[in-house]
């Protein structure tokens, strides 16, 4: 009897020690975090968020190259390195003048609109000879462009840059697999990029020789002689990523079949308070005091009790494999 008993006094122990533990476990958790100020809380979530942007910095790595001229280089692309362009691994502005505030690459070719394609072309040209290596995918944007990279590289994730592909906002005429606006920026995979200046330059069959002012259109042609594909950028519901305009434009757009917009775009577009994306990445005609706004909305204003939802990465994908059709149900065109 007295064995029994004392038994069952050492379970009946160790059940209360476990138990205290337990809930002393819990009663330091909730003292812990009622004592935790709200910003320590959402600094640590910032750190969560930042990691993983950090990881896809690693992992998808992309050069940015601007287009711009000495004329922009204070009123317009200095902001451009000031606010998005630093989070790109490599920055480079393409001008035919040098300014010590910026990475510039003098480029031997004229000013001017009816310069774009064959500064374009020196450009992807200066990229392949100095950094094909260096980064995995070359993004090409104006100086009035604001992107969300973090967004870029979240998209291209998936791809693997040996595939031969492009993406960008894609508009319909002149090319049959469509071609990437040059506001809204386009962006290389390091075979396209290889394709375009080994293959491509310099074959005029391929790839138009010397200069016109519609580069986008010239290099959708190009891309499409080389077998690169025109990529979907819209995201898996069918709202669009990569946009010509500013914002407003687009959330608040009206359908006039007159604008030249209308008749170009390739998808059926969703224009209105729904068409875009959580993940939306670029956005064109944005003026440096626009950069800084969308920098601050976007990076550091955050409504107090609301925390967004952390997207996971997607799978991988083999070369040649791309993302499902996107799901377009319930969209509707705003009118």
């Amino acid at each position: 009897m007295f064995v029994n008993h004392r038994r069952f006094f050492e379970t009946h122990l160790l059940c209360t020690l476990i138990a205290g533990l337990v809930l002393g476990c819990c009663l330091t958790q909730l003292i812990y975090k009622r004592n935790i100020p709200v910003e320590n809380h959402h600094r640590h979530y910032q750190i969560e968020r930042l990691s993983l942007a950090e990881q896809l910095k690693k992992e998808v790595r992309v050069l940015c190259w601007i287009m711009t001229n000495p004329k922009n280089h204070k009123e317009k692309a200095l902001h451009v390195k000031r606010t998005w362009g630093k989070r790109c691994n490599i920055l480079l502005f393409m001008s035919s003048g040098v300014d010590n505030e910026l990475p510039t690459v003098k480029l031997d070719v004229g000013e001017g609109r009816e310069n774009l394609w064959r500064k374009v072309k020196e450009a992807f040209k200066y990229v392949y000879k100095h950094h094909y290596n260096d980064a995995d995918w070359f993004y090409k944007a104006d100086d009035d462009t604001y992107a969300v990279v973090e967004n870029l590289r979240y998209m291209l994730y998936p791809y693997n840059t040996d595939a031969p592909i492009y993406f960008g906002f894609k508009f319909k005429p002149f090319v049959k697999q469509g071609y990437m606006s040059g506001g809204a920026g386009y962006v290389l995979s390091r075979e396209a990029l290889r394709r375009f200046v080994v293959e491509g330059i310099p074959d005029p069959k391929k790839c138009l020789p010397g200069t016109v002012e519609n580069e986008d259109i010239e290099i959708g042609r190009c891309m499409e002689n080389l077998n690169v594909t025109a990529g979907d950028s819209r995201d898996g519901h069918g709202r669009g990523r990569m946009y010509p305009f500013a914002p407003r434009d687009h959330l608040t757009a009206k359908v006039d079949t007159k604008f030249w917009y209308w008749k170009y775009i390739y998808y059926n577009t969703t224009d209105g308070p729904n068409c875009m994306a959580d993940t939306a990445i670029s956005f064109h005609y944005i003026s440096p005091k626009e950069m800084y706004v969308l920098d601050f909305l976007i990076y550091h204003l955050r409504p107090f009790g609301i925390i967004d939802e952390q997207l996971p990465l997607p799978k991988k994908l083999a070369v040649g494999e791309f993302m499902p059709e996107r799901n377009i149900t319930g969209l509707q065109i705003a009118h």
